[in-house]
């Protein structure tokens, strides 16, 4: 069984649905609740999305960070389905398979 707050799967799930995807960082100290950070359409909109472990009764938050222009600061999605990220990329219409970015990698 995958699991959401795994970086890998996250990526290619994301990658799967056309997205640009790029690791930011994974060696947070043990006890920082930050588990790995990612950027989403670099050089676009450059979404940061921060994974967090265990926070309150949720085993995993995800934190959405494009300095304000789409989603208000410190805004989190605690959610156990990938759907529910994918869902909220589209709906704020973040760029998908843009052949023209510097970042885009053919697969």
């Amino acid at each position: 069984m995958n699991k959401i707050d795994t970086s890998g799967y996250f990526i290619k799930r994301l990658r799967d649905n056309g997205y640009i995807v790029m690791r930011i960082f994974d060696k947070y100290a043990p006890e920082d609740t930050r588990k790995w950070t990612i950027c989403v359409s670099p050089g676009r909109e450059s979404i940061l999305i921060t994974c967090y472990k265990y926070i309150e009764e949720f085993k995993v938050v995800f934190e959405l960070n494009d300095g304000g222009n789409k989603w208000p600061r410190n805004y989190y999605i605690k959610t156990s389905s990938l759907n529910v990220i994918l869902n909220e990329l589209a709906e704020k219409e973040v760029t998908v398979n843009d052949i023209n970015s510097p970042f885009y990698k053919e697969r």
